[in-house]
C-alpha cells in the first residue's frame, strides 16, 4: 500500500468494520511533516499529537512545521534532515511522534484491531517506527521486504520498554561496534511506564521456506504469515528461477514461486494469502486452503478513503473503466534491485516528464563501508556520477527511478525544486487493477466499505 497510501482513515475505516485495518509506516515521518505544512486540515494531527507521552516533542514539530492555511503554491516543503547512523534523539523522536499519530488516528473512537506494515529493508527508523506505534497501542506489526527474523525480540524488549537493537545491513565487512541500530525508550520516557501490550507479528514472504525459518529461528514468537504472490503491487521478491524475461521485458515466475500450502499449514500457525487475492472467489479458495484469510492492497488503494491523492485516484479508474490501463513489473526501477510494479495509463501525470535524479529523502539507500572504514549510504537512484564516487557500479543506476520522492507525490505532497518543477507522481499496483473494472459496474468511485461488502458477502469470516 505504498508510502502514505493505506493512512489512518482507511485503516480506521476497515479496523471498525471488523478486519484488520494496516496502516503504512514507511517514510511516515515525512507524510506527517508535509501534513503538517499543508495546514492539517480538520486538526486531526495536533489533536492526536496532544496524546503524545513524550514532553515537549508535538510542541517542537508544530512550531518547526506546522503552518496554518498551508504553503503557498509552489513553495517548496521544509525537509526533515536524512536518516544517520546514529540516529540522534531528535529523529528518533519525530519517527516515534508519526507512528504515534498514525495509529492513534485509526484507533480513535472503536475497538478494533489495527496493524501497522513496515520495510524490514528500510532499517534506520524502524525501532522508534515501532516503540511509537506500540505507544499507541498497535495491536499487529507486518513486515517485509526482508528477512526479519529480530523483530520478534525487539518487540518483546520494546513492550518491557527495554533497549533493543537490530543488526544493521551493510554492503562489504562493517567496521566492529557499527553494525547494530539501537534504541532505548529511557532516552525518551525516563522511568518506565507499565509495560505495553506487545503487538502479535506477521511477517510477509513470498516462499514456505522462509516461513519455515521464521517460525523456528526468529528470536520471540512469530503469530502468523501474510503469504505475498507476485501479482501483488509494489516491491516482488524476485524470481527463484533465473529465466529470461517475458517480451515486455518483464521477470518471469514459476513453479518454484508458488507457495506449498500444505508445508504453511503444518507450521500450525494462522496464514494470509496475498497478491491477486481481492476478489470473493480468491477469499472462499483461501479459506478452503486452510488460511486465516486474505490481504488485499489494489481495491482499497483506489477507495474513496485511501491517502492517494483524489484527482489520481480519478484518473486511474476512468482508465480502468474504459480497459485502457496497464500494470508493468519493472526489473530496473527500484533501487533496490527488487522488480517493483508500475500503473501505466494514457493521462498519467508523469509521461515525459525528465526528472532530475535527487535524493533528499533518502528511505531506500544502502548502508557500505567507506575507504576509512566508517559507514555510509548511497542509493542508485541517486546522480550517477556521486553513486559512483561512493564505490557503486555505474551499471547498477541505468533505469533506476526515485520512489521515495515520487510515491509521496502521489499521495497529494510533491516536492517543488528550486526550478519550479513538482515532483511527478508513480502509481504502483497489483495486476488485479487490470479487471477492477467488472467491480467498479459503471461507477467512477467506492468507498471502503463498498469493498468489504463485495469480498465478505456470503462468506463467513472470523
Amino acid at each position: 500500500m505504498g508510502i502514505g497510501v493505506s493512512g489512518w482513515r482507511l485503516a480506521r475505516t476497515v479496523s471498525r468494520a471488523g478486519q484488520l485495518g494496516v496502516v503504512s509506516g514507511t517514510g511516515l515521518e515525512t507524510i506527517v511533516v508535509r501534513r503538517l505544512q499543508d495546514g492539517d486540515e480538520g486538526g486531526h494531527l495536533r489533536r492526536a499529537m496532544t496524546h503524545f507521552p513524550v514532553p515537549g516533542v508535538a510542541s517542537e514539530v508544530l512550531a518547526k512545521f506546522f503552518v496554518e492555511g498551508g504553503l503557498l503554491a509552489g513553495t517548496p516543503y521544509r525537509l526533515l534532515p536524512l536518516l544517520r547512523l546514529p540516529l540522534d534523539l531528535a529523529r528518533q523522536r519525530m519517527s516515534m511522534l508519526a507512528a504515534f499519530v498514525e495509529v492513534w488516528l485509526a484507533k480513535e473512537g472503536h475497538d478494533g484491531v489495527v496493524g501497522m506494515n513496515l520495510l524490514t529493508k528500510v532499517q534506520l527508523a524502524n525501532l522508534p517506527l515501532l516503540y511509537g506505534a506500540m505507544l499507541a497501542g498497535v495491536d499487529f506489526i507486518l513486515m517485509g521486504a526482508g528477512i526479519p527474523r529480530e523483530i520478534p525480540g525487539v518487540l518483546d524488549a520494546l513492550a518491557a520498554h527495554r533497549p533493543a537493537t537490530l543488526k544493521l545491513e551493510i554492503e562489504g565487512e562493517a567496521p566492529a561496534g557499527l553494525e547494530l541500530l539501537r534504541f532505548d525508550p529511557a532516552d525518551h520516557l525516563g522511568a518506565a511506564p507499565e509495560s505495553l501490550t506487545r503487538p502479535r507479528f506477521l511477517p510477509i514472504v513470498a516462499s514456505h521456506s522462509l516461513a519455515t525459518v521464521l517460525a523456528k529461528k526468529a528470536t520471540g514468537q512469530v503469530d502468523g504469515f501474510v503469504i505475498e504472490g507476485p501479482t501483488a503491487g509494489g516491491h516482488n521478491a524476485p524470481p527463484r528461477t533465473e529465466v529470461p524475461r517475458n517480451d515486455r521485458g518483464e521477470p518471469v515466475y514459476g513453479p518454484r514461486d508458488e507457495v506449498d500450502l500444505a508445508k504453511m499449514r503444518e507450521l500450525g500457525l494462522p496464514f494470509w494469502l496475498a497478491g491477486g487475492a481481492g476478489h470473493p472467489d480468491r477469499l472462499r479458495e483461501a479459506l478452503a486452503h486452510g488460511a486465516a484469510g486474505i490481504q488485499v492492497g489494489t481495491l482499497f488503494a483506489f477507495s474513496d478513503e485511501s491517502g492517494m491523492a483524489p484527482a489520481i485516484k480519478r484518473s486511474v479508474l476512468a482508465a480502468v473503466a474504459r480497459d485502457e490501463v496497464d500494470v508493468f513489473t519493472d526489473a530496473e526501477a527500484s533501487p533496490t534491485g527488487y522488480p517493483f510494479k508500475i500503473v501505466k495509463w494514457p493521462a498519467d501525470p508523469a509521461q515525459g516528464v525528465e526528472r532530475e535524479r535527487v535524493c533528499d529523502l533518502g528511505y531506500l539507500r544502502v548502508a557500505y563501508v567507506t575507504p576509512e572504514g566508517r559507514v555510509g549510504f548511497r542509493c542508485a537512484s541517486e546522480p550517477e556520477d556521486l553513486f559512483v564516487w561512493k564505490g557503486g557500479a555505474a551499471e547498477e543506476t541505468a533505469g533506476r527511478r526515485c520512489l521515495c520522492n515520487t510515491l509521496v507525490a502521489t499521495v497529494g505532497h510533491p516536492q517543488v525544486r528550486a526550478d519550479g518543477a513538482v515532483e511527478p507522481p508513480l502509481v504502483t499496483s497489483g495486476d488485479d487493477l487490470k479487471i477492477l473494472g467488472g467491480f467498479l459496474a459503471g461507477r467512477d468511485h467506492y468507498s471502503t466499505l463498498d469493498v468489504l461488502a463485495w469480498l465478505t458477502g456470503g462468506v463467513p469470516v472470523a
